[in-house]
């Protein structure tokens, strides 16, 4: 199609080396009298170069440019924004079911005798394998290859279908297992900064270039705004979408500034400076916000501390964490391998933009500014449960005492005080042959293997099955506040060489005093990327890491998304048995109840030095500050200052570990550089041949009786509540990325076809089968109905009889009476990560509408594209409020064909004593398209019938 030229804004600029493209000019834009573009927020207009630039007169108008060229700070358009990304990026486990409805959506079309290969990414599309590795092995040389096939036999029939999807779709790419974290890979080696179309050199001139941007099916995609690109986390349907040629749209946000001074001091780190900023801003409220970072002291930051307070956008709640372009960005795409050229084109594209260089104060207009001392920031942790709840070193001590001692009702562990000092002798042996039950949460039972092989979280096989050094034979002393994992972990940390050459420094003096870790500490070191190992090999610090038990388990989220493996037997007896409050900890960004381990209550985010410091400590009930770490050799106490590296110490390793041949080298061909992943085999052709015995992949029937014509929009009447909870559901509480118990529902399907329980694997591996994802839905341990008073776990109230019953018997009872269900929630329903199954097994329960206090923004999106209607309170009411206990019957009236966005409308109660009440809600579909989306059953059907009507 050839470029259009609206208000004379295609222009030409100097791509490098006296080279000429095109591109969509701004400035431009703004000399046309469009709007006040300079003054805008950088994000801001790098999404209206996007409008601009696909203009077509349908899915993108002219008057969204003038729109969004016209943003208010202090009172943006309650507008939609059409916003067409460069490409996205998928992990595993939410790739695999979105593959697996491309595949259902192609078989779709060929039962209507269309073409299937009309389903087909228009933009660039690049899987990442990192969430299936599994800590099983450690502390030894042979864990990484030891847990590497272990992951290859429990997925195999996995990787066999992604293996087909790369062959079936011409711009479907997969990065295969061992190489790295979706998000570090994506920093350090898929961004391009800028893009071009036709790519320069094709046969079709000219080139357009356009800034790179993307979604991703993984909250933690903002990372990538550290290297100033636009891009957030999505669910896998809207990612389905983007795909198929539709615009991402979201409504116009406020961007918030954040104006940074000064700079972090010695002995605080980039992890220090994003707990701050996590805590800083979940007060300052910014869910569904643009953040946007600016000032000298943002500036002063090195790129990978950008990168670590972008990761975690969605702990602060934000949409995106953004630092614009400047000449740091471009120094980092040069020290990582990018050619000379491809820095050129991105800096000279910037420049020409008037994009080029972190703003200061009064430079743009935000909705709010926010001041951000970064010498204020002071060492930190977070936790036990949220990554919002920073803890300074030295309260840490007194304030894990509180909490063990406060009542379970106000958020503490009602520990007595006799309790806290009760302390357990752990003597841990090499299991024998026999066979535990461990299908959930620890090892497992013995029995015949499917071909897939073991449950992934937590449990190899059979104890015999393990090497003699699995589990070291060990005494030890446990207790209350005892470490028992210690983990660096997750793309948020270990993409950041500062704070990894600390970590490894901080090993070296440890190991020099003569300190050793507790044997009854698991300890990992899980990075990001194949370029970590080389540096920290490089500067000789990965030997001190292996003599503390921190050897190399993989390349993959592990620990971070509860891939943490089992514990030793007789550690994890005395835990269950005692009910003893241990702690993790962790590099990562997420410390959800049950998230890193089913059985470790009390989970703290930290840097990877604090991590090894607090391993080396074994407990979290120590002030740092002032306590000793331990005893050296010499029998004299060795505090954390005495083994903490100086900020020069780091600088100098940094200059001489660092490479960008290394990163050339590393992310060449990756195919050869994994022969496992060549080993497996794979189908071929565009349309994917279902396996009816399959346990992992199955055709999800969304597409079941598949018509051209959508149905109409209509109330809904004497609905049941499927379960009441509470505030901060989270999406691993519906939709758990955990083991699957044997007496579950999933667990039940699974036997019933013939899987052993040691073969079940978890909730995430299954993700591509429908059958097994709607029965998890809302099966985690920990969630709690309040329907079921007291009870914790995936169980309701089928009614009016009141039996309690797993939450899907009790939907499946009500479908076949063809009863409508509703959910009711709190405050931040659908908070964590972005899981789409969260939202397709609330629709496949028969789940109607989920009437909440408040949603998480990608959740609240995804429950639409599924069909499901979410309304939310008014301000004070609440299901505790109204006092609902599950035996009233619900209809929401108001709804039918002419709805229009965030209108109210009515929820009647009728209570069990023939009481009627009703209450307004708002409904909280907020955009026209939305409105489409609902009207059609989902996004999907949508956007399969639009295809097929073009063809």
């Amino acid at each position: 199609m050839k470029p259009h030229n609206l208000f004379n804004s295609l222009q030409t600029f100097d791509t490098g080396a006296g080279r000429k493209g095109l591109f969509y000019s701004l400035p431009a834009l703004e000399a046309a009298g469009v709007g006040p573009i300079s003054k805008l927020p950088i994000g801001i207009r790098i999404v209206l170069e996007s409008v601009l630039r696909n203009v077509d007169g349908r899915k993108v108008t002219e008057r969204d440019v003038r729109t969004l060229a016209n943003w208010n700070a202090k009172s943006p358009a309650p507008e939609e924004i059409p916003f067409v990304v460069a490409r996205i990026v998928l992990q595993d486990f939410t790739g695999v079911p979105l593959l697996v409805d491309l595949a259902a959506m192609r078989s779709a079309v060929a039962r209507l005798g269309k073409n299937p290969r009309m389903i087909e990414p228009l933009v660039p599309v690049d899987l990442v394998v990192d969430h299936s590795v599994q800590v099983d092995f450690y502390g030894t040389a042979q864990a990484l290859q030891l847990n590497l096939d272990m992951e290859f036999r429990r997925n195999r029939e996995r990787y066999q279908f992604l293996k087909w999807g790369q062959q079936a779709f011409d711009t479907f790419k997969v990065v295969p297992p061992g190489i790295g974290i979706i998000h570090q890979v994506n920093l350090e080696y898929l961004a391009k900064g800028v893009r071009a179309f036709p790519p320069p050199g094709s046969q079709i001139p000219p080139s357009v270039y356009y800034p790179d941007t993307l979604v991703g099916t993984d909250s933690h995609t903002t990372m990538i705004n550290g290297l100033g690109i636009v891009g957030w986390g999505v669910g896998g349907i809207e990612a389905e979408a983007g795909m198929l040629g539709q615009p991402v749209y979201f409504l116009t946000p406020e961007v918030v500034g954040v104006h940074m001074t000064g700079a972090l001091r010695e002995g605080v780190t980039a992890t220090d400076a994003a707990l701050h900023v996590t805590q800083m801003l979940r007060k300052a409220k910014v869910v569904g916000k643009f953040v946007e970072y600016y000032g000298e002291g943002a500036a002063s930051l090195p790129l990978a501390d950008r990168a670590i307070i972008a990761n975690m956008a969605p702990e602060y709640g934000a949409t995106m964490g953004f630092f614009p372009v400047d000449q740091e960005t471009v120094a980092y795409m040069r020290a990582t391998g990018r050619t000379e050229h491809r820095c050129a084109e991105f800096e000279n594209y910037y420049r020409a933009q008037n994009m080029f260089g972190i703003p200061r104060k009064g430079d743009i207009n935000y909705s709010v500014d926010l001041e951000l001392n970064l010498a204020e920031v002071q060492p930190s942790v977070a936790g036990p449960r949220r990554p919002q709840d920073r803890i300074e070193l030295p309260a840490l001590k007194d304030t894990f005492a509180s909490l063990l001692g406060k009542p379970v009702a106000e958020g503490g562990y009602g520990k007595s005080a006799a309790e806290l000092q009760q302390r357990v002798q752990v003597k841990s042996t090499r299991p024998g042959p026999g066979a535990f039950d461990h299908s959930y949460g620890h090892v497992n039972i013995a029995g015949a293997s499917e071909s897939e092989m073991r449950d992934q979280h937590p449990a190899p096989g059979e104890a015999k099955e393990l090497p003699p050094w699995a589990f070291d034979d060990f005494d030890a002393e446990i207790g209350h506040g005892s470490v028992l994992i210690a983990s660096i972990t997750s793309c948020t940390n270990t993409s950041n060489p500062g704070v990894m050459l600390a970590a490894g420094l901080l090993a070296k003096k440890a190991v020099e005093r003569g300190l050793r870790v507790n044997p009854a500490v698991k300890t990992s070191l899980a990075p990001g990327s194949r370029v970590v190992s080389d540096y920290l090999e490089r500067a000789g610090l990965q030997s001190y890491l292996n003599q503390l038990g921190f050897n190399l388990v993989g390349y993959g989220c592990a620990t971070c998304i509860g891939n943490s493996g089992p514990l030793a037997p007789a550690v994890e007896e005395a835990v269950v048995k005692n009910d003893l409050v241990a702690a993790s900890v962790l590099s990562g960004n997420r410390n959800f109840e049950a998230r890193i381990h089913q059985n470790i209550k009390a989970n703290f985010l930290m840097s990877p030095p604090l991590v090894i410091a607090f391993a080396l400590a074994g407990r979290v009930d120590v002030d740092l500050s002032r306590e000793p770490i331990g005893k050296g050799r010499d029998g004299r106490d060795v505090f954390l200052r005495d083994i903490w590296p100086t900020l020069a110490e780091v600088n100098a390793l940094m200059h001489s570990a660092l490479s960008a041949e290394t990163f050339r080298q590393l992310y060449r061909d990756f195919a050869s550089q994994n022969p496992k992943w060549n080993e497996v085999p794979s189908s071929v052709g565009h349309v994917y041949q279902w396996d009816a015995k399959s346990t992992y992949i199955q055709e999800p029937p969304f597409f079941a009786n598949f018509s051209m014509k959508p149905g109409n929009i209509a109330e809904i009447r004497g609905a049941r509540a499927l379960g009441i909870f509470g505030d901060s559901v989270t999406t691993d509480h519906i939709s758990p990325a955990g083991s699957i118990k044997k007496t579950s529902p999933a667990g039940q399907y699974l036997v019933a076809n013939g899987v052993a329980p040691g073969d079940f694997n978890s909730y995430g591996s299954r993700r591509g089968n429908d059958r097994v994802m709607t029965r998890g839905t809302f099966a985690n341990v920990r969630i709690k109905n309040l329907m079921v008073p007291g009870v914790e776990g995936g169980v309701t109230k089928h009614q009016p009889g009141g039996e309690v019953m797993p939450i899907y018997d009790a939907a499946m009872k009500y479908q076949q009476a063809g009863v409508p269900l509703v959910i009711l929630a709190g405050a931040e329903y659908g908070t964590g990560s972005s899981r789409d199954w969260a939202a397709k097994g609330t629709h496949l329960l028969g789940v109607r509408a989920v009437i909440a206090t408040s949603f998480e923004r990608i959740h609240r999106s995804n429950l639409i594209g599924m069909g499901v209607l979410p309304c939310q309170f008014k301000e004070g009411v609440s299901a505790q409020t109204l006092k609902l206990d599950g035996t009233e019957t619900f209809s929401i009236l108001g709804l039918d064909d002419a709805i229009k966005p965030r209108q109210d409308l009515t929820l009647e109660i009728k209570r069990a004593s023939g009481q009627t009440e009703s209450v307004p809600v708002t409904l909280r579909i907020d955009t026209p398209i939305e409105v489409d989306y609902y009207r059609h059953g989902g996004i999907l059907p949508f956007v399969l019938r639009q295809l097929v009507a073009k063809a």
